[in-house]
């Protein structure tokens, strides 16, 4: 996983119920891009963290975020 300071992070629900989690990523702490990120959610929280295989990174600029911040 490679992210850049901007992208957003997309978590999974892993239980019924759960729903997908969105963070922008504020830092990149590992090399190259690697985790662990401080990530800032929607309602201010800042939280580390080195996702798991149920986290995509959705890199900024690409045309699906720019689809999504048309919103």
């Amino acid at each position: 996983m490679e992210a850049r300071k901007g992208d957003r992070l997309l978590t999974h629900g892993r239980t019924v119920g759960q729903h997908d989690r969105v963070a922008e990523i504020v830092e990149v702490l590992g090399d190259g891009g690697a985790p662990p990120y401080r990530l800032r959610f929607d309602d201010g929280h800042e939280s580390l963290m080195s996702p798991g295989p149920d986290s995509v990174v959705r890199h900024r600029g690409t045309a699906e975020d720019e689809r999504r911040q048309d919103r």
